[in-house]
């Protein structure tokens, strides 16, 4: 069974998913390949840290097989890592082709990851109202383990709600939040409808949080200089 230091009455976190297989143009390279100034990659930094929860960290790459250094993997006794493929409902006519890179979106991503946690659970996770992923994605250098602190401390007000995520006064950030394991039935039923939108989706349903202060600057990147200044904004903390 699945469990986890960072749990209590409001709820556990089950598992995380990192989302690092956009196509990234206007980057130019995959946003989880980017080097932070430290010589670390953007995923293994966000591996490192989602390490730390004690819970599966699934990334979700796209097929395409993006390494993690052996280091933040090699003791045995940590939480594992697992690629994961995104979910194909067998009718993909939704897909859209960015270059050479066919992508289903967030939320095919996101799908495979609740499946992945029901099928490593000895119980019907699906089911748990207090069971949570932690979703993040290769767009942001908030710390998994900051994020997860943040939202959880807004689990109460949410009760009516089957996820929590970051907001400032203009966006809603979906791929930075919280969802409770068990939209995982409803979350199928709208990709094998043939819906991707993310914000159809998830807005009725989220709870949503502003940004902390600190936090502005270090996500929503999506060109080099962007990136230039969330590295810079991280060094500021």
């Amino acid at each position: 069974m699945i469990t986890t230091e960072y749990s209590n009455s409001q709820g556990s976190l089950a598992g995380v998913v990192i989302l690092a297989g956009g196509a990234s143009r206007r980057m130019g390279t995959p946003k989880a390949k980017l080097t932070l100034p430290t010589g670390e990659t953007l995923l293994d930094y966000h591996v490192r840290h989602a390490l730390d929860l004690n819970v599966p960290v699934m990334i979700a790459d796209n097929g395409r097989g993006f390494d993690v250094d052996s280091t933040l993997i090699s003791n045995q006794s940590r939480s594992p890592v697992i690629h994961i493929a995104d979910y194909d409902p067998n009718d993909c006519t939704a897909n859209q082709s960015d270059g050479k890179i066919k992508t289903g979106g967030a939320l095919v991503a996101i799908e495979s990851a609740l499946q992945t946690l029901k099928a490593m659970s000895h119980s019907d996770i699906s089911e748990n109202q207090s069971s949570w992923l932690l979703v993040i994605s290769c767009d942001s250098l908030i710390p998994a383990t900051d994020l997860w602190q943040k939202l959880q401390s807004f689990i109460t007000e949410a009760v009516d709600k089957k996820g929590v995520c970051l907001a400032d006064d203009e966006h809603l950030y979906p791929l930075l939040g919280i969802y409770r394991v068990s939209i995982e039935r409803d979350l199928k039923a709208y990709i094998d409808s043939g819906e991707r939108k993310v914000m159809s989706f998830i807005k009725p349903v989220v709870q949503s949080i502003s940004f902390a202060k600190n936090w502005q600057h270090l996500t929503n990147f999506n060109t080099p200089n962007d990136f230039a200044r969330a590295c810079m904004a991280l060094s500021d903390l």
